[in-house]
């Protein structure tokens, strides 16, 4: 299925830690947190406003994360293996100008996990069927991170075919490829995030 070579970091939702650190403008409070980019990824997100006209990330944001929240998921042993035993920075797939990860709103990724829970347990199938993804790529405990977009100041904007872990259509057939416009192919809302910090996030056990 296509979605497990972009699933291995679950782009949308599923990512391991790095070791970066990537020069950004700090916003002030009232700054949109879409601009709190460097140079690179602000042309990146301007290029893909332009592209997604007259919708962009601002009204992307507005109507599918009203909260100004983001989550996402990865197996336990992942995150004690690129996280905790790396003392990791950043959350996401990391090259010389970034660590990028695809994360959804927190209230679709909670009400996915409760739905699939139950006896104390989650069912991978269930919850990789709300989320569009394999089951393979929940099983065991998992670990659910939540980001305060506003308060830990990420650069945040539409996903492009470009990113990593943005794996691309190979013929007309393929139904799980990479869509543009802030979705998902399974409909899911999603925003790609640009360093997002490891010591600011939420992480709670999902058994």
């Amino acid at each position: 299925m296509a979605w497990m070579i972009r699933g291995l970091l679950v782009s949308a939702l599923f990512v391991v830690g790095c070791r970066h650190s990537a020069p950004a403008v700090t916003p002030e409070p009232s700054t949109p947190v879409a601009l709190s980019c460097d140079e690179r990824q602000s042309e990146l997100s301007r290029e893909a406003d332009q592209r997604a006209s007259p919708y962009g990330i601002e009204q992307h944001l507005a109507k599918n994360f009203p909260e100004g929240s983001v989550s996402w998921l990865m197996k336990d042993a992942q995150y004690q293996q690129y996280v905790v035993q790396t003392g990791a920075t950043n959350f996401g797939r990391c090259d010389d100008s970034g660590c990028y990860l695809f994360a959804a709103p927190s209230s679709v990724i909670r009400d996915a996990v409760r739905k699939a829970s139950s006896g104390g347990t989650h069912d991978p199938a269930v919850l990789g069927q709300a989320l569009g993804l394999p089951a393979k790529n929940f099983e065991g405990p998992l670990r659910m991170m939540t980001l305060d977009l506003r308060a830990s100041a990420p650069c945040v904007r539409l996903p492009v075919d470009s990113d990593p872990g943005a794996w691309k259509c190979q013929s007309e057939q393929d139904t799980d490829c990479f869509k543009f416009g802030g979705y998902t192919s399974g409909g899911l809302p999603e925003v790609m995030v640009i360093n997002a910090p490891v010591s600011q996030a939420v992480v709670t056990e999902v058994p």
